[in-house]
């Protein structure tokens, strides 16, 4: 369904500036043709002046609506991709947390960075900030092991 819309907000959008620029083309030509009559005896083509007043009108009639329709589609996908965006870190974030909680009290309040990356399948630096931000909110101590290992001791 995405490839869809976007395919019809591309050719709507590029649909409506083909006939705005079609309609723009026709009232300059128009404007050069009254502009290049120099005196009272040049002859006025009625019928390309009427051609070019309809041309540049349907170019208006249809170029503008077809643009506010591509655009507004495109617009609207741009804000369904933005919320769906944070609905996923929501949820990841939520998943993250019961994971952090029920590791936490499995534990007894400790946890380390690569038991938190291998429980979660995050990648270790990812890991570390996330408890890193935890150990800030919930005043964790650190406690640093011989071989430089890092485990955070949470209060229960």
């Amino acid at each position: 369904m995405k490839t869809a819309e976007k395919l019809a907000a591309g050719w709507l959008i590029t649909l409506g500036f083909m006939m705005t620029t079609l309609s723009a083309h026709a009232m300059i030509n128009k404007h050069l043709m009254y502009k290049d009559l120099i005196g009272e005896h040049d002859y006025i083509n009625d019928y390309a002046v009427a051609q070019l007043d309809t041309t540049a009108v349907n170019g208006i009639i249809f170029g503008l609506p077809s643009l506010a329709l591509g655009g507004w589609l495109a617009l609207g996908m741009r804000r369904q991709g933005k919320q769906e965006k944070n609905a996923i870190a929501q949820q990841m974030n939520l998943h993250l947390q019961s994971m952090f909680y029920r590791m936490i009290a499995e534990n007894e309040g400790r946890i380390t960075v690569l038991g938190f990356a291998m429980q979660s399948q995050l990648p270790p630096a990812t890991a570390r900030e996330f408890l890193d931000d935890q150990a800030k909110q919930f005043n964790a101590n650190f406690k640093v092991s011989e071989d430089g290992a890092v485990s955070y001791h949470f209060d229960i």
